[in-house]
């Protein structure tokens, strides 16, 4: 594997590793919370005193720092796939510390996810570093990526949006994705900046590397104000799986246009490439939909024991059907 390829792997590696264990600490920093005051879900704020969530805040920085770092070194095809580790990293790190069981399910999926990650990291190729951002700039203003990208995300807002954006999760996910994908890219370009402007060629003094910046500030906010209407309309369980797929999905195809990523491959490893992709694709989709029967079977035993109770209570119901007022005295035990 070439050198730079081999940082951009490593430094995605330990991303995954710091951001999987993130949402570990964060978690038991929110029930450490939790005990001595409001949860965070009704509002509180006492888990910013638990040094806990504090921990995972941090770790979570560490993680995004070393990913940004990653994509300087490595294609998107290599690094943006391999984020689907950190969800292994959590469960398996839920599962011995959180003590949220494993399923067989669980476990076929992280088996994909590592199984389709390795295929990639053995097919992938190698970085194409431009010389300048000006360079970088002349990829990213190519005119049949740049008209098809903003007239897809302009029709998405202004048209679609309006008509079916509160029914249909593909409308607030496509706009996160595509600017997600933009926002890769020019994150991208921003650290091939700062990388020779380290070795000697400055780039600071380049009009596209604030024009890169301010790209990416618009591109995540707006991506930001998307996810949070896709999280406050549709079911979480839905639409992370929905993003994560379509976001990589565009991200890589968004790469491959700009920087070239496949050129002087062969059909073989861009096929071996696209079937990792496929069965990492496939893994996280397992792994989301454990995580949402999980949560179904959880919340039907909750309910079950709103309703009877422990198997050794006895609890009164009142149920008023008529003007008449008639009383219904329900009586569970198991010994009736």
């Amino acid at each position: 594997m070439e050198t730079d390829n081999g940082k951009g792997l490593i430094l995605a590696v330990a991303s995954s590793v710091f951001i999987g264990s993130s949402f570990i600490l964060k978690k038991k920093g929110l029930k450490r919370a939790a005990a001595n005051g409001t949860r965070a879900g009704y509002g509180g704020y006492t888990y910013l005193l638990e040094p806990l969530w504090w921990a995972g805040m941090i770790t979570m920085i560490v993680g995004e720092a070393a990913n940004f770092v990653a994509y300087i070194y490595a294609p998107a095809v290599l690094v943006t796939p391999l984020g689907a580790l950190s969800i292994i990293i959590s469960a398996i790190l839920a599962h011995f510390l959180l003590k949220e069981k494993l399923k067989k399910m669980g476990v076929l999926g992280c088996v994909s996810c590592i199984v389709g990650s390795v295929v990639i990291v053995i097919h992938a190729p190698k970085e194409q570093t431009p010389n300048s951002v000006q360079e970088i700039w002349s990829l990213a203003t190519q005119p049949v990526y740049v008209a098809i990208t903003m007239s897809i995300v302009l029709a998405l807002i202004l048209h679609f949006e309006p008509l079916c954006g509160q029914s249909n999760v593909l409308v607030y996910i496509g706009i996160c994705s595509l600017m997600g994908a933009l926002t890769v890219m020019s994150i991208k370009a921003i650290g091939i900046a700062i990388k020779l402007t380290m070795e000697g060629v400055s780039q600071i003094g380049y009009p596209q590397t604030w024009l890169f910046l301010l790209v990416a500030v618009t591109c995540v906010v707006t991506q930001l104000i998307y996810l949070n209407k896709a999280l406050d309309t549709f079911n979480a369980a839905i639409v992370s799986p929905v993003y994560y797929v379509m976001f990589t999905t565009l991200t890589i195809v968004a790469s491959a246009i700009m920087f070239k990523d496949w050129s002087g491959q062969d059909a073989a490893s861009v096929a071996s490439e696209l079937c990792g992709f496929i069965t990492v694709l496939t893994g996280t989709m397992i792994l989301h939909g454990t995580r949402e029967e999980e949560q179904q079977q959880a919340s039907s035993s909750g309910n079950a024991d709103l309703i009877f109770g422990s198997s050794e209570s006895v609890r009164w119901y009142e149920s008023r059907k008529s003007p008449n007022e008639e009383h219904l005295i329900s009586l569970y035990s198991p010994e009736y």
